[in-house]
């Protein structure tokens, strides 16, 4: 008489943990050990910049919020190589960052305003105010400095700088 064993089949749940376990215990090649980028590293995308026409929608509460507001204006406008005739950014101040500009608040925002002002000196980079927003802060247009241009509404003025080929920017 011959004796055939019946051999039975371990669970599959069994053998996925097998299979990982087994995974886990191979030795991985010495670039997956020391390489912690498995997609490789970015590279810069070299561009050039020129004829730009932007609009940034500025509605910020701090002075960081607006310098950094600022940082990325004059990056921007060097990056289009700070040509007047090629390149011209609209800031439109519409939030509480207002306040910063009243010729009142001089001496407390002196560094911020000097910033604001040397940004606006070549022609490339404007810096507009919304008059309906400055009167909610009781500020008239002759309470703020002169290098702002107050406009009537800044959503108005965002608009028809939209409609003359601005790129809005927030």
């Amino acid at each position: 008489m011959t004796h055939v064993t019946l051999c039975r089949r371990p669970p599959l749940k069994t053998l996925s943990a097998a299979v990982v376990l087994c995974l886990l215990a191979l030795p991985c090649p010495p670039t997956c050990a020391a390489d912690t980028a498995p997609w490789g590293r970015a590279t810069l995308l070299e561009r050039s910049y020129g004829r730009q026409k932007v609009v940034y929608d500025v509605d910020v509460k701090t002075v960081g919020e607006l310098e950094h507001v600022f940082d990325r204006a004059s990056y921007l406008s060097t990056l289009n190589d700070a040509d007047p005739l090629d390149t011209h950014i609209i800031l439109v101040l519409h939030g509480d960052e207002i306040r910063f500009f009243a010729v009142d608040a001089y001496a407390q925002y002196r560094e911020l305003m000097q910033r604001a002002h040397s940004l606006s000196v070549g022609g490339v980079v404007e810096l507009r105010v919304c008059a309906v927003a400055a009167r909610r802060r009781g500020l008239r247009s002759a309470d703020l400095h002169g290098f702002l241009v107050p406009v009537p509404m800044a959503d108005a003025e965002i608009i028809r700088l939209q409609q003359d080929g601005y790129a809005y920017m927030r």
